[in-house]
């Protein structure tokens, strides 16, 4: 048997992503749009009470997720905060024990864990490239996520989990939690 060139074997799929919380913390929507070899899907979700950047790491992560193999992957966002979080930052964190760089825990270091396995699952192909571009200017395809985002933050309902931190001191979430 011949092996493939890697143009050939690899799939290359662009992936758009937001996130959206009416209120931080509040109600909460990610959204991804998946394009692949001229077919586009699009996925999003609710959470009940979540941040804005819980959102935005949740749209990476259920997009990624949601490939049924490995895939050379672009990743669209408007989060600067996923996207120097993945490029700059994560490392750094990894090798002090999920520590910044002040010397206090990571936040969401849950979601951090989860799309550092996310992207290590497309590694054999190529993995993913991370490109920011700016919300709300007029991108297509960002304007649309963030619609689907925003509408399912808007959709959300006490059927929905509750998404915060887990690590957060309980104190700061306190006043959520008797409010949903």
């Amino acid at each position: 048997m011949t092996a493939k060139p890697a143009a050939q074997s690899s799939k290359q799929v662009i992936i758009h992503t937001d996130g959206a919380c009416k209120g931080n913390p509040g109600p909460g929507g990610w959204a991804a749009i998946l394009e692949y070899g001229g077919v586009t899907k699009e996925i999003c979700g609710s959470a009940r009470i979540t941040t804005n950047n819980r959102m935005e790491m949740r749209a990476v992560i259920n997009a990624l997720d949601a490939l049924n193999r490995p895939c050379a992957v672009t990743v669209i966002t408007d989060s600067e905060y996923v996207r120097r979080g993945i490029t700059e930052w994560v490392d750094g964190w990894v090798r002090k024990g999920w520590v910044t760089s002040k010397k206090e825990p990571v936040k969401n270091v849950d979601l951090w864990k989860l799309l550092l396995a996310s992207v290590a699952r497309h590694t054999p192909a190529g993995g993913a490239t991370w490109s920011w571009i700016k919300g709300h200017a007029g991108h297509d395809l960002n304007e649309r996520a963030d619609a689907l985002a925003s509408q399912a933050a808007q959709d959300a309902n006490a059927s929905h989990p509750i998404d915060l931190d887990p690590a957060a001191p309980a104190a700061s979430q306190s006043s959520i939690w008797l409010a949903s």
